[in-house]
């Protein structure tokens, strides 16, 4: 279904044949905030806003217009510990793209005045984000679970560490970690794969002159679970409580899924939906959620209430995780949830920017892609017995971290 090739360089290529007039075409860097030092917080994601803001041959404008003018969409994403470049556009702009994401990843030149715009820019991000609290508690709460160390820290980084943000330390983190053998060239389409490989050749091909240092990714140190409160004065109170998890690596990750599916995962018949909202309509919304990094994960459940429920709310999902650890599923339970988890999957499958996005960070951690029937083969096989086991192992309430905004 895909198909691979090295460049000598390092970097590595990725590309899924596909019947559309649509493509997509990106660069996947393996870096994202924890790789940043003590004093770079928030530049992975800085950097990835410089990306369109110049290079070496073009200004800011000529940058974006260079797939506008042909209808396409130029996007980028950083995350804790990825980065994304990425285009969609009528496949026969494919060297167009190519071109351009080589010109953007090694040549940007970062100048001063666009660090100050962009500096400012990054700042309104954050006050935006700090008025939307069901987005800004994720982010606190996982500097709750991994305290004092890089994988908690808020990928915008602080107000003080933007500030005192300049090229020369632009420039560093980018010749530390913007090396073709830390990424990976992905594709969708019905370009031919030969030419994928040529054009990639001809644009990115050279040989490396950045140094890019050994990953020194170290996995967070155990911590007894701590219960916090912050004063935000919201309306409703937030609330989110989990604990930590393995890592994207475990063969048990599909089992992590399919629980988390189970608990409030997406389906509106979830437990905690049906047990929260349906019986006893003290929520508007609650959702679990399951993100698994390299050395380390975590699984969580959020919700928001009017202050007087919160207690009742807790006892709730406390009661239902507390039932999926002492009854295991009947075989029709488990049959159902693993349908109703797998049409989700193959749903969410029918749209192409996703699954450019997901082979990508694939192929970049696990030099592999999974087509969607592995997947579902791995679903398939997981008992009763493995999710008793793994909620065990996560939900009783003395593992449980929990965050406030009050």
């Amino acid at each position: 279904m895909f198909q691979t090739h090295h460049l000598t360089n390092g970097l590595r290529i990725i590309h899924h044949p596909f019947p559309s007039e649509i493509s997509y075409c990106g660069i996947a860097i393996n870096t994202g905030s924890r790789d940043e030092f003590p004093d770079e917080q928030g530049m992975a994601h800085f950097v990835e806003h410089m990306l369109f803001k110049g290079t070496e041959k073009r200004q800011a404008h000529h940058v974006i217009n260079r797939m506008e003018n042909v209808g396409g969409e130029l996007n980028a994403y950083t995350t804790k510990e990825e980065t994304f470049i990425y285009a969609t556009f009528l496949s026969e702009y494919f060297e167009r793209t190519v071109e351009l994401l080589s010109d953007m990843v090694f040549h940007s030149t970062f100048p001063e005045h666009q660090i100050e715009k962009e500096r400012d820019v990054i700042l309104d991000e954050m006050n935006s984000y700090a008025d939307s609290p069901s987005e800004l508690i994720f982010d606190d709460f996982e500097n709750l679970l991994f305290p004092n160390h890089e994988i908690g820290h808020y990928i915008l980084g602080t107000s003080e560490s933007l500030l005192a943000l300049d090229k020369k330390k632009v420039d560093d983190f980018v010749n530390r970690q913007y090396s073709p053998a830390n990424m990976v060239l992905f594709s969708f389409g019905k370009t031919p794969f030969s030419k994928v490989v040529r054009l990639t050749e001809q644009y990115f091909g050279f040989p490396d002159t950045r140094y890019l240092l050994s990953k020194k990714r170290e996995r967070p140190l155990s911590e007894t679970a701590k219960k916090s409160r912050i004063g935000k004065g919201t309306a409703q109170t937030h609330v989110i409580l989990g604990a930590r998890t393995f890592d994207m690596f475990q063969p048990d990750r599909y089992a992590l899924y399919l629980l988390n599916h189970i608990v409030a995962g997406g389906a509106t018949n979830s437990r905690l939906n049906n047990s929260l909202r349906e019986k006893n309509g003290l929520v508007y919304n609650v959702e679990s959620n399951v993100t698994l990094y390299t050395d380390t994960g975590l699984f969580s459940v959020y919700f928001a209430c009017d202050k007087r429920q919160v207690e009742r709310c807790l006892k709730l999902i406390n009661k239902e995780l507390r039932r999926i650890i002492e009854i295991p599923l009947s075989s029709g339970q488990l049959a159902t949830a693993k349908r109703q988890y797998k049409g989700q999957l193959g749903i969410a499958s029918e749209n192409n920017e996703s699954i450019s996005l997901r082979m990508a960070k694939s192929y970049l951690h696990f030099n592999h892609y999974l087509p969607l029937e592995e997947v579902f083969s791995q679903i398939d096989a997981i008992s009763a017995v493995q999710l008793q086991e793994l909620a065990e192992k996560l939900f009783f309430p003395e593992q449980l971290y929990q965050l406030k905004y009050v």
